[in-house]
Order: structure tokens, then sequence, then C-alpha cells
């Protein structure tokens, strides 16, 4: 509503009424009325707007606590001019105007007192009272010397509602120019200085990196388990619920877990004599070492370093610019691996030592399952014992340098620094290897080699046992013979022949080599026909020893040819296990045929063989 009648301020209303003399009048009911009327039509538009102080029309269905101007503005009629932006007559100063500090060095230094100057220091921008030098002795307007520069003379700055407030007026951008070269300058110096280590030792440089890069997210990072309280101004750490067992009343002994009571902190596990299962709280380093907690900690310590090598990345800021990061110089490291050994084997070959094992070889895992504490300490399961001799390694006895069993020769063990055959010897080194050596041409009878040859060898530990009686009767009866053989060719004279002898002589020799020949016959034959069984007995050794041997070999045949088969089966069933993974859910056959049994021995050794194992460090090559 636009109100027609005039709104004049006091000291207006007071002037007219010295003027004139005659006090306004009371608006009647009748000019309400025509008032209201009139504000009726305009808003119906049968009557013509208001018009303000510069010819514009005011639109009338505006309220009238807008249209209505303050009594301060001194308005004459209907207006809006309230309503709009006011032009600012004023010129304001510049977003780069400001105060201008210290002194004008621009000008000649002066040598003489000026009229009108500071009596003090000799400026003329000011007076002695509002000198700001320490009072000299001698002021200057007497002495004339060390005459100070005058200030600079100050403009008059005046600044709107927001230039009033600004927090960075009067601020140079300069200075902040110089505070980034200083830093640039330490960065350079630090790289240059880093660069040089690198040179000089790269293992001591990364070392010291890395022991300055420690503390670097130390302020940054809030402490775990708690929160500020801003009206309190305290720290509130999160309690435990009441309900729940408090740690250090899981185990009374002192002995025990360590409980820190400023942190509530209880890190190894309180009842380490439990079962992993039936433990309800077995110590925070459990939840601190299990899950992604190691993965985090990897990134984290990958970020530090990074950092330290220049890298702007953060762990928690840029998680995803981390994790690129990391696989790229993870891919990196390994190709730069691959390519220095690849260089190593082209120089110095051995490649055929870096053959993959066969998947036999890394299948043959065991299951004993054994865990040991920080300490070494086993904590669960079984260490496996060490394999030890029941004989003494590496005693030497009696001079020798090697052990016994370590030479062989016709069925017999010695020792090899000498060859000799007695256990227990004294060694004489190459002297006994000599005197075992026993040439042909120092045998001086041909008779005594073949009776050597024809005798059976025995090692020098069967020697000095008895021999058996048979043997024993066989070898008399040589010895005899060998005796009056000899006797015989001594007996007769060089050049004459035994043809053309004695006949009782020959006839006595006769009948003595019949009736000897005819008992060596007897023992012969004895002696043949023991061999003969002995060699029927050994015969059917052999034969069981053969049978028992080929149905050994035949039984494992059979059970490798059942866990082959049961290989082959468990092969299949992954292999179509995998299929049915990659088919969509509603075209996979349905399974009600399916026989349920116990599955054989076989079935489980194929099983296990070919589980995957998730903690393998060798399943990077199983399927290569």
């Amino acid at each position: 509503m636009v109100s027609s009648g005039s709104r004049l301020p006091l000291s207006m209303l007071l002037q007219t009424k010295e003027a004139t003399e005659e006090e306004p009048r009371k608006a009647s009911r009748e000019d309400w009325r025509k008032a209201k009327e009139l504000e009726e039509a305009r808003k119906a538009g049968n009557a013509p707007a208001a018009v303000d102080e510069e010819g514009r029309d005011i639109n009338p269905h505006i309220p009238q606590y807008i249209s209505s101007a303050p009594w301060y503005y001194n308005t004459a009629g209907p207006t809006l001019k309230h309503q709009r932006p006011q032009d600012d007559e004023k010129q304001r100063s510049g977003i780069d105007e400001w105060y201008k500090r210290g002194v004008d060095t621009s000008k000649p230094l002066v040598t003489k007192y000026r009229k009108g100057a500071c009596e003090n220091c000799g400026a003329l921008t000011h007076k002695r009272v509002d000198c700001m030098e320490r009072p000299r002795k001698v002021g200057a307007k007497f002495s004339a010397k060390q005459i100070a520069h005058d200030e600079f003379i100050q403009p008059t700055i005046v600044s709107d509602y927001d230039g009033k407030r600004d927090r960075w007026a009067g601020y140079d951008p300069a200075n902040h120019r110089e505070i980034v070269e200083e830093y640039l300058k330490i960065e350079q110096a630090k790289r240059e200085l880093r660069a040089q280590k690198l040179k000089e030792n790269p293992d001591l440089a990364e070392e010291q990196d890395e022991e300055g890069d420690e503390d670097r997210y130390v302020d940054e990072v809030d402490m775990p388990g708690t929160k500020v309280d801003s009206k309190q101004r305290i720290t509130v750490r999160n309690l435990r619920i009441r309900e729940d067992t408090a740690k250090y009343l899981r185990n009374l002994d002192p002995n025990s877990a360590y409980y820190d009571p400023k942190t509530r902190s209880m890190r190894d596990n309180p009842t380490p004599q439990l079962n992993p299962e039936e433990t309800e709280f077995a110590g925070e380093n459990f939840v601190r070492y299990s899950g992604d907690i190691q993965k985090h900690a990897q990134a984290q310590l990958f970020a530090w370093e990074a950092y330290g090598k220049g890298v702007d990345v953060h762990v928690l800021a840029e998680p995803t610019k981390l994790e690129l990061l990391q696989k790229e110089y993870e891919k990196k490291k390994s190709q730069f691996k691959d390519e220095v050994k690849n260089k190593v084997l082209e120089q110095y070959g051995g490649e055929e030592h870096l053959a993959v094992p066969p998947k036999a070889l890394l299948l043959a895992q065991t299951e004993n399952y054994v865990e040991y504490s920080r300490y070494g300490k086993i904590i669960k399961g079984q260490d496996k014992p060490i394999i030890r001799s029941r004989y003494e390694e590496d005693v030497y006895i009696n001079n020798h340098t090697t052990v016994w069993g370590s030479y062989w020769s016709n069925g017999c063990w010695g020792y090899k620094c000498c060859e000799s055959m007695i256990k227990n010897s004294y060694c004489v080194g190459e002297n006994g290897k000599a005197a075992t050596t026993k040439p042909t041409n120092e045998v001086a009878n041909p008779s005594e080699t073949v009776v050597e040859n024809d005798a059976p060898k025995m090692c020098p530990e069967n020697q000095a046992k008895p021999p058996p009686a048979a043997v024993a009767d066989a070898l008399q009866t040589t010895d005899k013979q060998q005796s009056q053989q000899t006797a015989r060719v001594a007996s007769q004279p060089e050049g004459t022949t035994p043809v053309g002898g004695d006949n009782n002589s020959s006839d006595s020799s006769n009948s003595d080599s019949d009736s000897e020949s005819e008992g060596t016959a007897k023992r012969g034959r004895k002696e043949s026909k023991k061999s003969k069984k002995k060699r029927k007995k050994e015969k059917k050794r052999q034969q069981r020893r053969e049978e028992k041997n080929s149905r050994k070999k035949s039984e494992g045949k059979a059970e490798k040819d059942k866990l082959q088969l049961a290989l082959e089966a468990e092969e299949q069933s992954q292999r179509r296990a995998a299929e049915l993974l990659r088919q969509d859910e509603r075209k996979r056959p349905y399974n009600s045929m399916y026989d349920v049994k116990a599955p054989t021995e076989e079935e489980i050794e194929a099983y296990m063989m070919k589980r995957r194992r998730e903690e393998d460090p060798m399943l990077a090559f199983m399927d290569k």
C-alpha cells in the first residue's frame, strides 16, 4: 500500500509550524476513506498508479512496509528510493593502496638542518614532540649530524564495509615469494645431498631416509580410541561396556600378559594355555596383525617412503592414487629384478638350477601345524625332532683322516685314507696304500698264484675267525700235495726224466697217488653235493624274494592306479565346478541325481593334493 499523505520529519514540521504558526490538521474519517478507495482503484487498474520523484510508476501491489520510507530520508512524496542501492559519491581506495612503511630513502641525504624540521632527528615530517627516536644529547638542530630521512606522507584511505574487514589488507605478496624461494633452496640442497649419499652408499642413504621419516605423520594422526569433548575441554576415552569382563581380570597371574592402565590395553594373550577356538580375548595384537591390517601398514610405509623421495601422496587423503602408485612400483621392481637376474644368468649361466620343481613336489606338504611365540616357544603343535645318527659324526681315531666305511674294495669296507680293511687299525697314510698293492712280478711260483687265485678272498676281519671244518681239510690236503710234488722235483737230477726210473719206487708212488686221488675225489663229490644243495637253497630264496618283490610292486601299482584315477576325477570335478561358476545361475543344471557316499582314501588324498592353499608361497607357480 502506498500512502498518499506526506510524512514529514519533525524538524520540517517545526519549521512549517513556525512559518505558518498553524498545526497540521488530523486526517478525518472521510480523508481516510478516500485514500482507501484510491488504493483499491489503483490495485484494480481503474486509477493511475502513483509516481515517484523521478517520474516512474510505483506498483500499487507493493506492501506498505516496503513502500513507506523511514523518517530520516526526508521524503516529500511517495518513493522507493530507499529500496534501491545507494550511489556512493565518495571515491573508495583501491585494493592495492595501503599505508607506506618505513622512511623515504629515495630522496638524497640531507646534511644541513632545515627550518621547521624536528629538533631531535632533523626530519621534516614530524615535530620534536612526536619524534620516536631516542633523545639526543645534542640535537640535529645544533649539531647538523645524522639527520634522519623523512617519513612517507601517508595517503588517506577510504575503505568500504568489506575493505575495513579485509584480513589481508596491506599484505605484500613479495614477502611470501621470499619464503617460497627460501624453502625451494632448502629442498634443492636436500635433494643434492641425498643424491650424493645415494652415489656413495645407496643402502646407507635409504636407512637414513627411513629413520628421518619415522615421525613425519605423528602429529597429524589422532590417537585411536579417543574423542575430544569441546564443551568440557577434556579428552574422553571410549570406555568398555560394564557387563564385559575387564582385561586385567582374565588372568590374575602377575607374570601373565602385561596390562597398561593408562591406555587400557593388553597386547599379549592372557590365556595362552587355552585353545584359540575357546578363548574370548586373545590380546589386542591378534586384532592388530590380522585381516587387512598388514596391507594397510605396508601402504602406510610405502606412503612415507614415497613422501621422502619427493612424491606428494597421503594414505588417508589419496588412497586410490597411493594404491596405483604402489602397484606400478611393485611391477617396475619385479621387472628390474628379472632384468638383473637375466643379466647374471647370461653372464654366468646356471639357469637349469632355477627351474620350477614338479607339481608333485610342490604339493608334498605336511599337515603338522606348529605355532610359535615371538620368543621361540612352542604355543601349539609339536616341534619336528632333528634326525640324528646313532654314531658319532666326524670323529677320527688312530691317526685316520676318514671314517670307517669310506672305502670299499672286493666286498670289504675300510678306511679311504690308508685303504686298510682292518677296523680300529692305526693309519700309516700312503705307506699303507703301497703295502696293500702287490705287483705280479713278485710271485715266484706260478702254482702258488693259481692256488691263491682259486682260493676265496676274505676280508682281514673274516681272516681272524677260524674257518669251518670242510674248508680246513681241503686246505690241509692241498698243502700236503704241494709239499710232495716239490720233494719229487728236488730229488730228480738235472737233465733226467722220471720215465726210465726205478720200478719199485714208481709202483709205490703210483699206488700212493691212486689212493690219494681216490680220497680227494670222494671229498670233491661230497663238497659238490653240498654246493649243489646250497645253490638250490639260494635259488629257492631268490625265487621267494622275487615273488615277494613282484607282489609288492603289483600292489603298489594298483594303489598308484587308484590314486591316479582319483586325481583325474578330482581334476575333472574342479573343471566342472569352474564351468558351472562361469555360467549364469538360471542356466545351471540341477544336481538331484548325485550319489551321496563316503569318500575313499584315494579320493581324500586326491582332494588334499589338489586343494588350493592361499597361504602357499608357491601358489603363483601352480598354473604354469
